[in-house]
């Protein structure tokens, strides 16, 4: 039986946030552009769209640095982080500032058919021509259509959940 939940004025900021820290995210990076315009962010919302045709969906902020050249490039990649990827997602988050072309450093990456980069060891890597974009409130639903992929057995998985990185070995 459903516990019945009081009604509230209205859902604040913080209230949402603090549910949504209940949810376990895996944590992914997407990767964009080339040279100096290279950037990327990790997103906890990449999630399948699609079989047929292989579809996925992310969720990025629209304020994020990385939105327009996402917007401009025309395709990205997305790579699910490992266990042993917790440097990368905080490089990818801006953690200590690390912005555009040096989000790259300190990991090996190849660069797929789009031309966009994958992460090497990554547990899934999806290289992804962009099939649209939908803007709702803060975020835009970017579609992706995948285009390559490759998978990384026993590689693990990187979460977030309740205000942190944890990792799980594969």
């Amino acid at each position: 039986m459903p516990i019945p939940v009081p009604a509230a004025a209205e859902v604040t900021p913080q209230d949402f946030r603090l549910g949504m820290r209940g949810l376990v995210g895996n944590c992914s990076i997407i990767t964009v552009g080339e040279g100096e315009r290279a950037s990327g962010l990790v997103v906890t919302s990449a999630i399948s769209l699609s079989v047929e045709p292989p579809l996925l969906l992310v969720c990025v902020n629209r304020s994020a640095s990385p939105h327009p050249v996402l917007v401009e490039s025309g395709c990205f990649g997305l790579s699910s982080l490992g266990a042993a990827h917790q440097a990368v997602a905080e490089r990818f988050s801006g953690a200590a500032g690390v912005r555009g072309p040096a989000r790259y450093d300190g990991a090996e990456w190849e660069t797929a058919v789009t031309g966009a980069r994958l992460l090497k060891g990554a547990p899934a890597a999806f290289d992804c021509s962009l099939e649209e974009i939908i803007d709702r409130a803060t975020h835009s639903i970017v579609i992706g259509r995948v285009r390559a992929l490759r998978t990384t057995a026993g590689a693990g998985a990187l979460v977030y959940w309740n205000g942190a990185y944890r990792a799980i070995d594969g």
